[in-house]
């Protein structure tokens, strides 16, 4: 009895202390995950979990951002994932984005993960508008998205890639599309002509280019809040990893004034009214105000962790940072080696697949050579024994006309014998005479002249002989030379359909020596200059085909914001550091006033 009840209250308590939990769904940009957490868990403990999960260490650019109404915001770190205003009905959902942007791609990120989810975000967010893009840098970005699919695609082949085979991929706004009369066969012909000189590039590599595009986009990385100054004028406010903007409402690609992070000594809100400190005391603070208490939030937590990562970026790097660096190199110049390994094996695949096609075209070639060769000789062997054959008819003709002649010879003679008396049969028996004697010449002609064609027969007969003996001796030399003629030894592992050649040389080292660090770093600063020489010539094919389509626009179509691209265009183009940079010339002063006076 004891027992049993020291039994069930083990039980009880172990029940008890079994923690609750609910399910948390987490959508990323190319899948889902559900994790049980526990109630008591803060933001830290769930984002953490996702970030071990998706094997991601640059935890600083991303967030767990869910809606509000018609609000988004950003599931904090500090706070209980239940205590913030979601959902109650399980599974709790939030999206795993970019909450901050890197100013440069290329030098901040390190992790192929990282590169990738930002790089899906931003192409969604083209796709959908929310980033402005021209149509020439729309078909140029389509380009690297089709290449970064290359486990699917691969490197452009017209063997394989034929008309249509981009139908069902969404690659360009819908915007870019209505405004040209242009069918979908036209635009995947100008993306595959891009598309085709990408080849080689692997997935991370075109990723990398479409970034370093996109983050020139005048609307790239910039969270847009409306806002009112002190004297009612609604403006837009725009933050972003440069710093804060200001914006006309109709105009969200050029700002009106830019304030750097590193102007800006402190930020802070009451209600709905914020207040910017500038760095220098000596300039008044300004403020204005938001629409919503909430939204002030949001734009507090996004001002604090752009200007934190604006910071970071002009110090050393932190040991953790340098770590992930140098393992980003070696595992770079480990898929560089393994690519050019692939590279070179495919190269000497291939030559041995051509050298396997020129050998069975050689071979074909020669089993016709041979065959003709044959049909040859056995014409030769027939057109000899036709000849033997007429030889030995027409010497048999000419020892017919000679006897004939003989006969002719023995008549003349009988005929003179028989003298005949009379004068008449005398002058008939000479006519007769001279008729045989005419007869007899002509019988000795033929009969000479059958006795020459009867030896040009036969010499005819020796030529066909000998054409016959020369056509066995090639035959011969045909039948008896070897099918597949000395070759090098390939040194490239071959599938199985493909003969196989002997390996020379040493097996590849994947060990990273100082030489080798060396000459991969002097590769990587020869890319440089050479994209860099790109650059011009890419700029060189985005105006042709601008130039090109432009007869194509349809004007009526046009939004706001193609007018206003077009207008900065012709003004001069720059990129969106230099735009920031001119409108920082003037002093915080004057750009705080002229704030106030909007």
């Amino acid at each position: 009895m004891a027992g049993a009840l020291a039994s069930r209250m083990s039980f009880s308590s172990l029940k008890r202390k079994q923690p609750k939990t609910f399910t948390v769904r987490i959508a990323t940009m190319d899948a889902e995950m559900e994790f049980s957490c526990e109630m008591k868990w803060k933001g830290k403990d769930l984002f953490d979990l996702v970030c071990r999960t998706l094997g991601l260490r640059e935890t600083w650019f991303f967030g767990l951002q869910y809606t509000i109404k018609d609000t988004v915001a950003w599931l904090k770190m500090d706070k209980k994932v239940l205590d913030h205003d979601v959902s109650k009905e399980e599974p709790v959902t939030f999206h795993f984005l970019a909450k901050f942007y890197p100013e440069n791609a290329e030098e901040e990120l390190v992790q192929e993960v990282t590169q990738h989810l930002l790089f899906l975000q931003v192409k969604k967010q083209i796709l959908e508008e929310k980033i402005y893009c021209p149509p020439e840098a729309s078909v140029l970005l389509a380009s690297y998205a089709v290449q970064a699919k290359v486990g699917w695609y691969g490197d452009y082949d017209p063997s394989m890639h034929k008309r249509g085979f981009l139908a069902q991929e969404e690659l360009l706004p819908k915007r870019v599309v209505n405004l040209y009369q242009m069918t979908p066969e036209m635009w995947e012909e100008r993306i595959t002509a891009w598309y085709a000189e990408h080849r080689g590039r692997a997935r991370d590599e075109a990723e990398m280019e479409y970034l370093k595009i996109a983050q020139d986009l005048e609307m790239y990385g910039v969270n847009y809040f409306a806002i009112r100054n002190k004297k009612g004028t609604e403006l837009l406010l725009g933050v972003d990893a440069l710093g804060l903007h200001i914006y006309d409402p109709d105009n969200r690609l050029t700002p009106k004034i830019s304030f750097p992070w590193n102007e800006i000594r402190n930020i802070s809100y009451s209600d709905k009214e914020f207040t910017i400190k500038p760095l220098d005391k000596k300039i008044d603070v300004f403020k204005f105000n938001s629409s919503k208490l909430r939204v002030n939030k949001l734009i507090l937590q996004l001002c604090i962790g752009n200007h934190d990562l604006f910071m970071r970026r002009r110090k050393a790097d932190s040991l953790e940072v340098q770590q992930m660096k140098a393992q980003a190199r070696e595992e770079k110049a480990r898929k560089q080696m393994e690519r050019q390994r692939l590279a070179r094996e495919k190269q000497m695949r291939e030559e041995a697949e051509r050298t396997r096609d020129e050998l069975e075209r050689r071979l074909l070639q020669m089993k016709e050579e041979a065959t003709m060769a044959n049909e040859a000789l056995m014409r030769s062997e027939e057109t000899a024994d036709l000849l033997a054959e007429k030889a030995q008819i027409t010497e048999e003709e000419a020892k017919l006309l000679a006897q004939k002649a003989a006969e002719a010879e023995q008549e003349m003679q009988r005929i003179k014998a028989t003298a005949i008396r009379t004068e008449e049969e005398k002058r008939l028996m000479e006519q007769k005479v001279l008729e045989a004697e005419v007869l007899a010449l002509k019988m000795a002609e033929e009969s000479e002249r059958r006795a020459k064609e009867a030896d040009q027969l036969k010499q005819d007969l020796q030529e066909a002989r000998e054409a016959e003996r020369r056509a066995k001796q090639k035959l011969l030399e045909i039948t008896t030379k070897p099918t597949y003629p000395p070759m090098n030894p390939i040194p490239a592992p071959l599938p199985p359909d493909i003969p196989s050649f002997g390996l020379l040389g040493d097996s590849l080292s994947f060990d990273f020596k100082d030489t080798d660090m060396k000459r991969l770093s002097m590769e990587i600063e020869k890319e440089k200059v050479e994209y860099m020489e790109k650059s011009k010539h890419l700029q060189e094919q985005l105006n042709e085909l601008k130039t090109e389509i432009e007869a194509l626009k349809l004007k009526e179509r046009e939004t706001a914001l193609d007018a206003l691209h077009e207008s900065a265009e012709r003004a001069g183009p720059g990129s969106k550091h230099n735009t920031v940079k001119k409108l920082t010339l003037q002093s915080a002063r004057s750009r705080v006033a002229f704030f106030e006076e909007l």
